[in-house]
C-alpha cells in the first residue's frame, strides 16, 4: 500500500512540476506584430490565403483517396488466395469489385467526374 501511494504522490508531484515549468517557458516568449505575421521568403503576402478552390478539384482528390484505400485492401485479399477456398474467394472478390464499379458508376452518372461544366 505504501508503494502505490507513494508512486501516486511522486507521479503527481511530477505532472504538476512539469506544468508549472510548461506554463513559466510559455509565457515567457513575447508574441509581438511581427512574430505573427505571415512569412511568405520574406516579402509580404502578395494575395488572401483564403482563397477559394475548385470543389470538382476537391472532389476527384477524395475519389483518388477512396480509390488508393481500396487497392490498400485488396493487396491482402491477393495475398490469402493460396490459404482460403477458391470458390470462397472468387465470391468474395468478385463482390468487392462489383461494389466499386457500381460506386464508380453513380458517381459517373451523378456528373461528379466531369472536370468542366
Amino acid at each position: 500500500m505504501i508503494k502505490i501511494m507513494m508512486s501516486a504522490l511522486v507521479s503527481t508531484t511530477l505532472s504538476l512540476s512539469m506544468m508549472i515549468i510548461c506554463t513559466i517557458i510559455s509565457k515567457s516568449s513575447i508574441m509581438d506584430r511581427e512574430k505573427m505575421s505571415p512569412f511568405e521568403c520574406g516579402f509580404d503576402p502578395l494575395s488572401s490565403a483564403r482563397t477559394p478552390f475548385s470543389i470538382q478539384f476537391f472532389l476527384i482528390a477524395v475519389l483518388f483517396l477512396i480509390f488508393d484505400i481500396e487497392i490498400a485492401i485488396m493487396l491482402p485479399i491477393i495475398l490469402t488466395m493460396k490459404n482460403s477456398m477458391t470458390m470462397m474467394w472468387m465470391i468474395v472478390v468478385t463482390m468487392f469489385i462489383t461494389t466499386l464499379i457500381l460506386g464508380l458508376y453513380h458517381e459517373w452518372k451523378n456528373g461528379m467526374l466531369e472536370w468542366a461544366k
